[in-house]
C-alpha cells in the first residue's frame, strides 16, 4: 500500500465471476428448499425434544404416539408453508442470500414470531385440540419450535456469510504480509472500518486493537478486537502489537484531539491515516476503507453542516442548471453536488478549456455524463453568453466565475473590474431577461470594507446583483452569498504550504498575527446551495465561518502532519503582508446588520440595496475605469465603493 497525491491507494479487489441470472421461480424454489428444510427439521426436533425419551411421564403412551405419529406429519404440511409465506412477506427473499446483518435477523425473528402466534392461537379459534388434531399443536412444542427455528435460520445465514467472507478474503489477499494497524475510536466509524477490513483481507490491513478515550470500553472487544486503552498508549503499540499504522475514526469536531494523537503517533514513527466522516459514509460517496492521511481540514473542529436535502433536491431535480466558472475548485464542487441531485441538464461554462475538460471527465467518472454539457465561454463576451442562455434556458444560475487572487489583481485593477463586476452584471442581466428562477452570486468576505481591488470589484458585483432585483418585469430571485477562504481551493495557502514543505522549506507566512476564516470546499458549496433555497430576492447572505485561525498555526500544523518539526526541520518565515491584505477579514460592512435565517449557519444582511435606475450609470463608470492607469483606476473605484481603502505603493 502506498500513499500518493494525498490519498491511500490500496490494491484493487478482484472481481468475481458474474453470477448467472436466476428467474423468480428458481429463486422461490431455492429459498423454499433451504428454509423449508430448516423449518421441517426444527418442528420435527421440537416434537422429539418434547415427547421422546420419557420426558413427559404424565402423558399416556397412546397420547405420545398420537402426537408423534399422527399429528406431527400433518403439522409439517401446514406449519412449514406458513413460515415460508411469512418470511417472504417480511422481505427475507428479496435480499442477497450471503449478505446478512442485524436488520435481516430482526425481520426474520418477527416473521417466526408471527408464525408461532398463529400456531398458538389456532387451537383456541378452531376448537380443535388433542394428539390427533391437525391444528392442536401443543404450546410447549410451538415455543420450542420458535427457539429452534430462530437458532437454525439465523445460524445458517450467519454461517453462509462468514464462510463467504473468509474464502473471499483469502482469495483476494495478496501473498505479502498484512500491515498491523490500531484504530483510534471505538465508535460507529471504527466498528464499520474494522468490519470491512476483516471481511476484505485484500486491503492489506489487519486491525489488532482499538484505542478510545471512553474508559467504559476498555477491556471490551469489537469483532474480536480488544479495546486496550486510551490513545496515550500509542508509544507501546509498535513493540507490543507490531503496529505500523494508526487509523483515526474520530468525530469531525474532535480537531484538538486529532492534532494531539497525530503528533503522538508521528513522534513514535507510526503513520497516521483517517477514516471518512459518517456524513460521507452515509452519503454513499466513500467507504470506510477509503483511507487518507490526516489533513488540515480535519483540524477545523467544525461539525458537518446539516443541509435540507429535500429543499435542495426540489430546486435542482429535473431542472436545467448553469454553472459559470465550472472549471475552478469551487465551480467543480458545485457541479459535482448538483449532478448528484438529478438535474435534467447541467451546463458547465468556463473560459479555460483545460480546467473544463478535467471537470467534465470527473463528472463522467461519477456517472453524470448523460446530463452535462461543457461550454467554453467568457462571461464578459455578451454575444457568446446570449447564445448560451438562449440555447439552454436554465432555471438556476450559479455564478462562480471570477478573478479571485488578491495579489495578482492588485496591479491590474481593470481586469478585476472587467471580469468580476461587468461579467457578473452581464450574466445577471441575461438571467433576468430569460426569466431564470434563481441566480446565485458566489461572493467573498473580502468584499466587506475592502482593502484590495479584488474585494472592491466583488462588492460592485453584489451591488449590481441587488440592483437587478428591481429591474422592471423581473421574476428572477437574485442572491449573493459571502464566505471566506476555502481550504484546498485554487490559490489558497494550503497547496502553497504543501509545495514548500515538499521542497524542504521555508514555509512563508505573511504576518504572525494574520487570521482567516476557513471552510472546506464541500461544506461551502453545500451551504451555497442551501442559501439558494432561502434567498428572498435581493439578499446578501453570509455563511457562518466559525472562529478565524492564525495562518502561522495552520502552517505549523501542516508541517507536523507532514512528519516534520516546525522551525527545526522546516523553517517558518515571515515575509510581510502583501498589497491589499488585511490582518483579519471582516464579516459585515460598517452599519450593516444581519439576522438569522431558517438555517443556523446562514445569515441574511439587512441593508438598502442599490436601485436599478442607477445601475446603468454605475456600470458605465466601471467601463470607463477599466482602461485607465492603475492609480487612477483605484481612485475611481474608491468613488464607487466609498468603504474601499485602496492600497497605495
Amino acid at each position: 500500500m502506498t500513499v500518493a497525491d494525498g490519498l491511500v491507494n490500496t490494491r484493487p479487489m478482484p472481481q468475481s465471476a458474474p453470477m448467472p441470472k436466476v428467474g423468480p421461480f428458481q429463486r422461490a424454489a431455492f429459498f423454499f428448499l433451504v428454509y423449508g428444510t430448516l423449518a421441517a427439521l426444527s418442528l420435527w426436533l421440537s416434537y422429539e425434544m418434547r415427547f421422546s425419551g420419557g420426558a413427559i411421564l404424565t402423558t399416556a403412551d397412546k397420547d405420545v404416539e398420537g402426537y408423534l405419529f399422527t399429528q406431527r406429519p400433518w403439522a409439517l404440511l401446514w406449519i412449514v408453508p406458513l413460515k415460508f409465506v411469512l418470511l417472504g412477506l417480511c422481505g427475507q427473499f428479496r435480499g442477497v442470500f450471503y449478505y446478512f446483518r442485524l436488520h435481516d435477523a430482526l425481520r426474520m425473528a418477527f416473521a417466526l414470531s408471527l408464525a408461532t402466534l398463529v400456531v398458538l392461537l389456532l387451537p383456541f379459534l378452531s376448537g380443535l385440540n388433542g394428539p390427533n388434531a391437525v391444528l392442536g399443536i401443543p404450546r410447549s412444542v410451538a415455543l420450542v419450535d420458535f427457539n429452534l427455528s430462530l437458532l437454525l435460520f439465523v445460524g445458517f445465514r450467519v454461517s453462509i456469510r462468514t464462510l463467504r467472507e473468509r474464502f473471499a478474503g483469502e482469495a483476494s489477499a495478496a501473498p505479502t504480509s498484512l500491515e498491523r494497524i490500531a484504530i483510534v475510536g471505538a465508535g460507529n466509524s471504527g466498528e464499520q472500518l474494522a468490519s470491512d477490513l476483516l471481511a476484505r483481507r485484500g486491503h492489506g490491513l489487519q486491525p489488532v486493537c482499538f484505542l478510545d478515550d471512553n474508559a467504559e470500553k476498555h477491556g471490551l472487544e469489537i469483532h474480536g478486537i480488544p479495546v486496550i486503552g486510551a490513545p496515550e498508549r500509542l508509544p507501546t503499540l509498535a513493540e507490543k502489537y507490531g503496529v505500523t499504522e494508526v487509523i483515526l475514526a474520530l468525530p469531525a469536531q474532535s480537531a484538538k484531539r486529532i492534532r494531539e494523537i497525530s503528533a503522538l503517533a508521528s513522534a513514535n514513527g507510526l503513520r497516521v491515516l483517517v477514516v471518512p466522516s459518517m456524513t460521507e459514509l452515509a452519503g454513499g460517496r466513500v467507504r470506510a476503507t477509503d483511507l487518507r492521511p490526516v489533513s488540515v481540514e480535519d483540524l477545523l473542529g467544525r461539525p458537518p453542516a446539516q443541509l435540507d436535502d429535500a429543499a435542495i433536491g426540489a430546486m435542482v431535480g429535473g431542472r436545467t442548471v448553469l454553472v459559470t466558472g465550472a472549471g475552478g475548485s469551487i465551480g467543480q464542487e458545485i457541479c459535482r453536488q448538483v449532478a448528484l441531485r438529478g438535474p435534467a441538464r447541467l451546463i458547465m461554462v468556463d473560459q479555460c478549456e483545460a480546467l473544463l475538460y478535467q471537470a467534465e471527465q470527473d463528472l463522467i467518472a461519477l456517472g453524470a455524463g448523460a446530463v452535462i454539457t461543457p461550454l467554453v465561454a467568457d462571461v464578459t463576451d455578451e454575444a457568446r453568453m446570449r447564445e448560451v442562455f438562449a440555447a439552454t434556458r436554465p432555471s438556476l444560475v450559479l455564478h462562480a466565475a471570477a478573478h479571485k487572487h488578491v495579489p495578482m489583481m492588485e496591479p491590474q485593477p481593470g481586469e478585476a473590474l472587467k471580469n468580476n463586476t461587468l461579467g457578473t452584471a452581464l450574466v445577471a442581466a441575461l438571467a433576468s431577461e430569460h426569466q431564470v428562477e434563481r441566480f446565485v452570486l458566489i461572493s467573498t468576505d473580502k468584499a466587506i470594507n475592502p482593502t484590495n481591488v479584488m474585494g472592491a470589484s466583488k462588492r460592485l458585483a453584489e451591488m449590481a446583483v441587488q440592483a437587478m432585483q428591481g429591474r422592471p418585469g423581473n421574476v428572477t430571485r437574485f442572491v449573493a452569498v459571502r464566505f471566506g477562504n476555502v481550504l484546498g481551493s485554487s490559490g489558497s495557502v494550503i497547496p502553497l504550504f504543501r509545495k514548500q514543505i515538499a521542497a524542504g522549506g521555508p514555509v512563508t507566512v505573511t504576518h504572525p498575527e494574520v487570521k482567516r476564516y476557513f471552510m472546506t470546499i464541500p461544506e461551502a458549496v453545500g451551504l451555497v446551495l442551501q442559501s439558494a433555497t432561502q434567498g428572498e430576492g435581493g439578499d446578501i447572505l453570509v455563511l457562518e465561518m466559525g472562529q478565524p485561525m492564525k495562518i502561522v498555526d495552520v502552517a505549523r500544523q501542516l508541517i507536523e502532519l507532514s512528519g516534520f518539526r516546525p522551525d527545526v526541520d522546516i523553517e517558518v518565515k515571515f515575509v510581510g503582508l502583501r498589497p491589499g491584505e488585511k490582518l483579519v477579514e471582516e464579516l459585515q460592512h460598517h452599519g450593516e446588520q444581519y439576522r438569522t435565517t431558517a438555517h443556523a449557519r446562514i445569515f441574511r444582511f439587512v441593508a438598502t440595496g442599490s436601485r436599478y435606475e442607477g445601475l446603468a450609470g454605475l456600470l458605465a463608470e466601471v467601463r470607463a475605469l477599466v482602461p485607465q492607469e492603475k492609480a487612477a483606476c483605484k481612485q475611481g473605484l474608491k468613488r464607487l465603493v466609498p468603504e474601499y481603502v485602496p492600497y497605495v505603493e
